[in-house]
């Protein structure tokens, strides 16, 4: 899998923000030659860059949820101006929205946009997911979804495949002191999972009601499931290259299997 965004809220821009990256959620998964994007922020952008050399033709968009951190490369991703391109588009339930189309309605119309989604050439087909959901790709992959606890919303994702375990866990937030059972239970044994690591405990209370989460419960879940490695993602736009190398080396000495993830980390597993 490749990270093409790791940075949540909002890009940032400058050079202490060169090493660990500027762009918003969005990473790719490939199952053999199946391609699985997982969010839409402005990580999607040099992603279907590539796309357009690579010969990729056909994958499918898993949405975590709306918030603009996380849908605002769907306006800029070449693919979609291609009619060589098939998509399945995927979003579970949101606040205010019906249908997975019309997060994209939504986000493409005057006067926060010049053009709409009609312009896009692409075979989109859109797909509406419900809660606790397995989703069969076809070629041996299996799609598990959860509810996520944010505002308005989001939906976590479990990828299965070759006997491989890997879940996207973003944004979501959790009571401190007590564990999500269900989360946990989502969660059990898999080799991998990108985690929404914004703040650390000693930050928490001063955002509790944000709807995100920590590295310290981070951790905890990864322990509690019997997972494997964990990929932080979701770094807050006041978190620099420094402040990044602060908590990477914190928790390379206490936490080893816990990662901090940069733009364009690619990673096997």
């Amino acid at each position: 899998m490749t990270f093409w965004g790791t940075r949540g809220t909002r890009m940032v821009t400058g050079d202490p923000f060169m090493r660990y990256g500027r762009k918003t959620i969005c990473a790719e998964v490939r199952c053999g030659n199946r391609v699985i994007v997982l969010d839409a922020g402005s990580g999607l952008v040099p992603l279907g860059s590539a796309m357009m050399k690579n010969g990729i033709r056909r994958f499918d968009l898993l949405l975590t949820h709306a918030h603009y951190d996380h849908v605002e490369g769907i306006p800029f991703f070449e693919p979609f101006y291609d009619p060589g391109f098939t998509v399945n588009f995927w979003s579970g339930k949101l606040k205010g929205i019906r249908r997975t189309r019309d997060i994209v309605d939504g986000l493409m119309k005057e006067p926060y946009f010049p053009i709409r989604q009609e312009k896009f050439l692409a075979d989109i087909r859109y797909r509406d997911v419900e809660d606790h959901a397995v989703i069969d790709l076809g070629d041996g992959i299996e799609v598990h979804t959860t509810r996520l606890h944010h505002p308005g919303g989001a939906t976590g994702y479990r990828i299965e495949y070759g006997g491989k375990r890997f879940a996207f866990i973003t944004d979501t937030t959790h009571a401190p002191g007590q564990r999500d059972t269900e989360l946990v239970a989502f969660l059990k044994g898999v080799d991998a999972l990108a985690y929404d690591c914004s703040y650390l405990d000693a930050e928490f209370p001063r955002f509790a009601s944000f709807g995100h989460s920590t590295w310290e419960e981070a951790e905890r879940l990864r322990e509690a499931a019997g997972a494997g490695r964990v990929f932080g993602i979701h770094h807050m736009p006041f978190r620099d290259d420094a402040a990044l190398d602060a908590i990477s080396a914190q928790i390379e000495k206490d936490k080893g299997l816990c990662t901090v993830t940069k733009d364009g980390m690619k990673v096997t597993f």
